[in-house]
């Protein structure tokens, strides 16, 4: 995973856990705007979340920042 994504990855969460609660739900959407700036960066997420760990679409906040950090 790249730095890039992993930071925007850990903001969000931290983000969305802040605002929400511990049991706060994010997809991998959440990490990006409505508009397809970056389209590279969105699939690296996509492919990350859905073909290397077949992740649900909405996980929790807390579970995806634990994996993240472990990278």
């Amino acid at each position: 995973m790249s730095p890039i994504l992993k930071a925007k990855i850990l903001e969000v969460c931290d983000k969305k856990i802040k605002e929400k609660g511990a049991n706060v739900g994010v997809s991998f959407y959440a990490f990006f705007e409505n508009k397809n700036t970056q389209p590279e960066l969105l699939m690296e997420a996509a492919t990350w979340w859905i073909q290397e760990h077949t992740l649900d679409h909405f996980e929790k906040a807390t579970k995806i920042k634990k994996m993240v950090e472990l990278l």
